[in-house]
């Protein structure tokens, strides 16, 4: 939730899930600018309630068109 709600103030597009081994995966889209403004809030804030040992950010690309009209939450 709050990731989304960051996700959106920020201006970026996409997912994110909380797996079942006690971590996040997702993927952020929008320019680059606010892609790493998003990966820093992920890598130093977080939800309120997180604890954030470490960050690994993955198979990042520049790509042409968005593949996502908003930031949701999936499940």
């Amino acid at each position: 939730m709050y990731t989304e709600g960051e996700a959106k103030k920020i201006g970026v597009v996409g997912w994110v899930k909380n797996t079942s081994k006690g971590t996040v995966t997702g993927q952020v889209q929008g320019p680059e600018e606010k892609v790493n403004s998003m990966m820093s809030w992920l890598s130093k804030v977080g939800s309120p309630s997180s604890r954030i040992d470490r960050t690994n950010f993955s198979n990042e690309k520049t790509i042409s068109k968005l593949e996502y009209s908003n930031f949701s939450i999936r499940y």
